[in-house]
């Protein structure tokens, strides 16, 4: 472990964040011009995980390609004008929404040359928009380099023959194209394996040769910027800076759950918010009655055929007995993008659950809110937890527990392994944030999985670790078990509603637990990782009994 690099790397991702914060501010800038290089400059000195070779001049980073553009919109290699705005109405204009591929936000392909960017999460979603355009417009100035020479600006041989695929108005033949993904490997400084795994990454149905598109148009773009034709820009509009830090998205959100609990006359019944999916504490209620079918009590079976993709008719079956039987759905139309779900436990038949030992029956309610993304916590769990107005009287929320659920990053375990978190180390910050968690160890023993228990660093960004500051949260006296992005903000609203304001119990129970994607320090993916598949259902499901059992207690 290098504790210098691992500092310089810590104060790299503040001076990262900083920079960000005054570029939203000022309300433009240019990725080439010096705003751009001080991002890039600190990108590079942090020299992310994720993002592989990104410093290395002679190679274009092909995993991290990967990675930014599922998680960016389509077309966005194309556009020279990028342009973060708030909810402005274009979901009422003519302009169709482009949702990216991992990752829920609305984004508008304006005219050939802008994208629009919308941003309803908090200054996360913006932080992570800019690092990923940050490295893609260093990866597209590697393309233009190895494309164009520097000094006469000609076309390599190379670049003319990926220039052929992508005009070609038919489809090439098998020999043509593996002759033009032996050049483009040349313009990507890779192996010519390499260049067909990510070809075939890209590849769609009615496309095969979408991946040539993506660099010709990176290469483009990047040297339209270089002759000064089109000036690669970002913007902020004046909407987004005048909303962001005002919580107008999530007071809203949050006021919609509250009149849904009016409506339904819960709001007077004790309440207890879960983060989680929208699946496991909904199927963990409802499955063995709703389904009908004969499944072990004690067993994940019923859970993994719900999870199998050839299911989709026996998911809407269950969605629709919930729905009959106490369950309200919540899709979202603030933009928050967490939908919810509202359920009356007096209508779930305790009997035919995991829970049929409970003799009392149950009179609470639970709300369940979808992920939200880094500080967006913060704004959807404070509104949510403030006192609800009607007419000229205010309820409070009788909320007595508050249960955080997700994926993490572990420091130490397995894929699966579950965390138990005792406190959450805001990284960047001196911010920490102790609790007493209902949850602990000993409720998991027993289970064939790895528990482990201690704090958590709730980072700034996924896609901005390295194996030294991971090592260093892990063998320093912090002796953090593992990363995630929420765990600070979640609980700086618990804390600040129930110890400050007054506007919930000052005893509300806390319940924080995690199940493991990926080990960072062992794959180098940090929190990059895709889908557990069925290898997380039985985290995802014990994780979730564990929590509804202390609420049904």
């Amino acid at each position: 472990m290098s504790i210098t690099r691992a500092r310089r790397s810590t104060d790299a991702i503040e001076k990262l964040y900083i920079s960000m914060r005054h570029l939203f501010h000022r309300g433009v800038y240019r990725p080439s011009a010096a705003p751009g290089k001080i991002l890039r400059n600190l990108l590079f000195e942090i020299d992310p995980e994720i993002y592989g070779s990104m410093t290395d001049p002679n190679k274009v980073e092909l995993s991290g390609l990967m990675y930014v553009l599922d998680r960016l919109p389509e077309g966005i290699v194309e556009t020279a004008y990028v342009s973060f705005t708030s909810d402005e109405g274009y979901d009422r204009s003519i302009f169709t929404p482009i949702i990216p591929a991992k990752r829920r936000r609305f984004c508008y392909r304006i005219d050939d040359d802008q994208m629009n960017i919308e941003i309803s999460r908090g200054r996360s979603d913006i932080y992570d928009v800019l690092t990923h355009l940050t490295f893609l417009y260093n990866e597209a100035d590697k393309i233009r380099n190895r494309a164009f020479n520097n000094e006469t600006l000609s076309k390599s041989r190379a670049w003319e023959f990926i220039e052929n695929v992508v005009f070609n108005e038919v489809e090439i033949s098998r020999k043509d194209r593996e002759v033009a993904l032996m050049h483009l490997s040349t313009i990507l400084g890779r192996t010519f394996e390499e260049t067909q795994d990510i070809h075939s990454y890209f590849s769609k149905p009615d496309d095969k040769d979408n991946f040539f598109r993506i660099v010709y148009w990176m290469g483009y773009t990047s040297q339209q910027d270089r002759i000064g034709t089109k000036k690669r820009e970002i913007t902020f509009t004046s909407t987004l800076r005048e909303s962001i830090g005002h919580h107008m998205i999530g007071e809203k959100w949050a006021n919609e759950i509250k009149k849904v609990l009016f409506e339904n006359n819960l709001q007077d019944k004790n309440i207890h918010i879960i983060s989680a999916n929208m699946h496991s504490v909904s199927n963990m209620l409802y499955a063995y009655d709703g389904l009908k079918k004969k499944y072990k009590v004690d067993s994940v079976d019923i859970y993994e055929d719900l999870s199998a993709a050839n299911n989709k008719m026996m998911r809407e079956s269950l969605n629709d007995y919930a729905q009959q039987n106490g369950l309200v759905y919540i899709k979202d139309q603030s933009g928050t993008n967490i939908n919810v779900q509202i359920i009356d436990m007096s209508k779930v038949n305790i009997a035919n659950t995991a829970f049929s030992y409970a003799k009392a029956k149950n009179d609470d309610v639970i709300v369940v809110m979808d992920y939200a993304f880094g500080e967006q916590a913060f704004e959807a769990m404070d509104e949510l937890l403030k006192p609800y107005k009607v007419g000229d009287v205010r309820f409070k929320m009788n909320v007595k527990s508050v249960a955080i659920m997700g994926k993490a990053g572990i420091l130490e375990g397995n894929k699966g392994d579950i965390m138990i978190a005792t406190a959450h180390v805001f990284e960047g910050t001196t911010d920490n944030y102790v609790f007493e968690n209902e949850l602990t160890a000993a409720d998991f023993e027993g289970q064939g999985l790895g528990v482990y228990e201690g704090p958590m660093i709730s980072v700034l960004g996924t896609s901005l670790q390295n194996k030294d500051i991971l090592e260093y949260f892990k063998y320093s006296s912090f002796q953090a078990i593992g990363l995630e992005m929420e765990g600070a903000h979640y609980q700086k609203a618990i804390q600040v509603a129930s110890k400050i304001r007054h506007h919930i119990d000052k005893d509300v129970k806390v319940m924080y637990a995690y199940y493991a994607s990926d080990n960072p320090l062992e794959t180098g993916s940090t929190l990059a990782s895709g889908g557990l598949g069925l290898t997380g259902v039985k985290p995802t499901y014990l994780i979730t009994q564990k929590i509804l059992e202390k609420i049904i207690k």
